[in-house]
């Protein structure tokens, strides 16, 4: 769970966080592309804009924390940072406010 929150971790994976280019690219592919490649485009895109609409896996664990704390973030703010801090310990101060800054407002 560390890598979510910018810890160094080895980089097998590229996280793409700016959908909206790649779900361009994709569009202008599927326009351009040859009947036999236009179910593999159409299903690519679904799947893209399926994830463009998912929410960010690290507002959703925070949400979950202060869920299961019975914590508002709205209401308790200092509160909330702790909980998070404590429920990932290494999380530093400036990453726990953003993520209840996030979780604020995206209520």
């Amino acid at each position: 769970m560390f890598e979510m929150f910018g810890r160094p971790q080895r980089a097998d994976l590229i996280v793409l966080r700016d959908i909206d280019p790649a779900l361009e690219a994709l569009r202008e592919a599927l326009n351009d592309a040859d009947p036999e490649e236009r179910p593999g485009l159409r299903r690519a895109l679904a799947i893209l804009e399926e994830a463009a609409g998912a929410e960010d896996p690290r507002l959703r664990w925070t949400r979950q924390v202060l869920a299961d704390a019975g914590i508002d973030p709205r209401e308790k703010e200092g509160h909330a940072v702790k909980a998070v801090r404590q429920a990932l310990p290494g999380l530093t101060l400036k990453q726990a406010v953003d993520l209840v800054k996030q979780a604020q407002e995206e209520r």
